[in-house]
């Protein structure tokens, strides 16, 4: 009976490192390509509480624009140009009945890029605007042309992307953008799946999963013999 029940305790802890080790494998991790909109502040960069089309920033203030891969508004990307009015602005004259924003605009490195698309260079300008004007409307008089979704999100700016919005990005793509690699993702992939190779993110690896079975295996024989000798 001792043996019985040992054999079957070795089993069930078998089994369980098994779970164990499945349910803490990497998952695939999931950012999104999208252009985040921040307001200047006092210590830099703040990510804005509003959308650019509501936004209403006044007279001296400084926004800006990144194009990122990121999880969400926690993880997004800052502008990489200091939040300095003057140093945008300083040759702008004032007028009557109008405000000037400065706007910095930071089109993100080539591992954030859709793929065939290489990012410009970063830009600051002031925008000259009517005092009741957006945040959206001093971004489109330097930097148009924009594009929109159905539902106002930003997609564009000064046409970069060309096409996409928000899309989500898988792991794999991101990583192979990030080592310079030149083989595309196959269509579909990049979301769904990790690279190909052991240890990617799409779930277990090939290792992983071999070494555990190996483990169950060799268990499933001890246990076998243990019933062995007590027969």
């Amino acid at each position: 009976m001792t043996r019985g029940r040992g054999a079957r305790a070795l089993g069930t802890l078998l089994l369980a490192g098994l779970l164990a080790a499945l349910g803490a494998a990497p998952a695939q991790a999931a950012g999104y390509r999208y252009w985040s909109f921040w307001e200047g502040s006092g210590d830099g960069w703040a990510y804005a509480t509003q959308g650019p089309s509501t936004a209403r920033p006044g007279d001296g203030s400084v926004i800006g624009f990144r194009f990122a891969v990121s999880e969400d508004s926690k993880d997004a990307a800052k502008p990489r140009a200091g939040a300095d009015f003057d140093a945008v602005c300083e040759a702008t004259p004032e007028k009557d009945g109008g405000k000037r924003v400065a706007v910095v605009v930071d089109f993100g490195t080539p591992a954030d890029a859709p793929g065939g698309e290489t990012p410009p260079g970063q830009r600051t300008a002031c925008a000259s605007v009517a005092e009741d004007a957006s945040a959206g409307e001093a971004l489109a008089a330097v930097a148009k042309p924009l594009r929109y979704d159905s539902s106002a999100l930003l997609c564009g700016i000064a046409g970069y992307p060309k096409s996409g919005c928000g899309e989500q990005v898988g792991a794999g793509e991101q990583r192979r953008k990030e080592k310079g690699s030149s083989t595309p993702a196959s269509p579909g992939a990049t979301e769904n799946a990790g690279d190909s190779g052991d240890g990617g993110d799409g779930g277990p690896s090939a290792g992983l999963i071999g070494g555990v079975a190996a483990v169950v295996v060799l268990g499933a024989a001890a246990v076998w013999q243990a019933r062995r000798r007590r027969g």
